[in-house]
């Protein structure tokens, strides 16, 4: 790979919009973000190395978002997607926090469990939102530092949902002693919530009404003056925003994107997918390793390797479209929830489409359930057109889902899962990469008990 032709800017910027999926936006949320929070920065005069830092917090600010998703659905008995969108134009007054709850908590339910429900979050609704949110920042904030950007954007995405009066969340942080990126941030993205909805006037109506209580009032200023700038606004519906948001990163500071970093970025990803379900906590991981084992017993050399690792990272990030509800529903779904199910390969696909760095390892996240004979999702291909590298991330990830615990039933053992998947070889999995699985774990068994006889 030349890395002078990928810069870190394009990676992230079109991560970014597995981001605003999983945080029930409108695609290019964080983009739109980005665009309006530069501006804000560029009109306070911030030098070139905090625009850059700025520039990364405005992209990752929600790389948390995954990590509150079951608890959203457990807690609320809510669809964890379609309660965070509508969460995001709630101001933190009274009647409209109410307004909303009544509107969006246990709507499915009977009235006794929604009673129950809504009386729980009457009493505890406090410590709820901390827990919530404080997960979420600090959750981001851990992912941007694997993913080697600097604690000044760490902390930018720890202080998101701090507000200028102290009103905020988790620690109340008021003032001057919330990071400049973290006020930015925040306002940045309540100004497009708004502009998506009403326009601009409404967007800047709603952040003036704010200015002194969410947001710094020399932030709003700045944004104020960019009223009749037509060229700012219109940018933000405009097809090739994401090129444009792209050239804002300070020149100077671009950074162009090596092997190891794109392992870090995918990596990074990776855990985002992860944390949206307990059910899924380490499936990536694992899926990779026991990727990395067969393809090594196929003969693979290892840069094809590490390719394919990097593939197996990333190959559920169509699952951060689908609802907790869904995910964690410990039961067999009904068929609009198997429905949302057999999206998420595809939606795999037309993210990792977006990023040049990635556009290889799409088929396989767009591929990795379908079946040899045709029976699998969402296309329902055959054997000739589904390569081997899919058939290897295949085998592992259907090898770690029998082999981890699930909501409907605990995991099985190394044995029973090989025994169902026999029943699959040929028809639905690959017989020779089933076959390198099994080699891989014989060899691991020898190598685990040389270590015991050594010990």
């Amino acid at each position: 790979m030349d890395e002078r032709n990928i810069h870190l800017s394009e990676v992230v910027g079109a991560l970014s919009f597995a981001l605003d999926i999983t945080e029930g936006q409108p695609v290019g949320h964080s983009l739109r973000c980005c665009w309006i929070g530069m501006h804000v920065g560029r009109g306070l005069g911030l030098d070139e190395a905090a625009l850059s830092d700025l520039y990364y917090t405005l992209l990752l600010k929600d790389i948390g978002c995954s990590s509150n998703a079951a608890r959203i659905c457990q807690l609320y008995l809510a669809d964890d997607l379609s309660f965070k969108g509508a969460y995001k134009v709630v101001d933190n007054k009274l009647p409209e926090i109410l307004r909303f709850l009544l509107a969006n908590t246990a709507r499915k339910s009977g009235f006794v469990e929604r009673l129950q429900t809504l009386v729980h979050i009457a009493r505890n609704g406090g410590e709820i939102s901390k827990e919530l949110i404080e997960t979420r920042c600090q959750r981001g904030a851990e992912i941007a530092r694997s993913m080697r950007f600097s604690e000044a954007v760490a902390q930018g995405i720890l202080d998101l949902d701090e507000h200028w009066d102290g009103s905020g969340q988790p620690l109340g942080l008021a003032g001057p002693a919330i990071s400049l990126f973290g006020r930015i941030a925040l306002l940045a993205q309540v100004l497009d919530v708004f502009f998506m909805r009403g326009g601009a006037e409404a967007a800047l109506a709603e952040v003036t009404e704010r200015a002194g209580r969410w947001f710094d009032p020399a932030l709003v200023e700045q944004i104020v003056a960019l009223r009749a700038d037509d060229a700012f606004w219109s940018a933000l519906l405009a097809n090739d925003l994401a090129e444009r948001v792209v050239a804002l990163e300070p020149a100077a500071l671009a950074r162009a994107v090596d092997e190891d970093y794109l392992d870090d970025i995918a990596a990074g990803f990776a855990q985002v997918v992860d944390a949206k379900s307990p059910f899924t906590a380490g499936h990536s991981d694992r899926v990779a390793l026991f990727t990395e084992l067969i393809a090594e017993e196929m003969g693979y050399a290892p840069e094809r390797r590490r390719w394919l690792k990097r593939a197996a990272l990333l190959h559920d990030i169509g699952k951060l479209g689908v609802s907790n509800s869904v995910l964690d529903k410990n039961g067999k779904p009904d068929e609009d929830e198997w429905a949302q199910i057999r999206r998420h390969p595809e939606l795999g696909r037309v993210i990792l489409n977006k990023i040049a760095a990635f556009q290889d390892l799409a088929r396989i996240a767009g591929d990795h359930h379908e079946k040899l004979d045709g029976r699998g999702y969402p296309r329902g291909i055959r054997a000739e057109v589904i390569d081997l590298d899919t058939r290897i991330v295949t085998v592992a990830d259907i090898f770690d889902a029998l082999t981890a615990d699930r909501p409907y039933r605990k995991a099985m053992p190394v044995s029973a899962a090989f025994e169902i998947m026999e029943k699959e070889v040929g028809s639905g999995i690959d017989p020779d990469v089933f076959a390198a699985l099994q080699r891989g774990f014989v060899r691991l068994e020898g190598v685990a008990e040389a270590g015991e006889q050594a010990a």
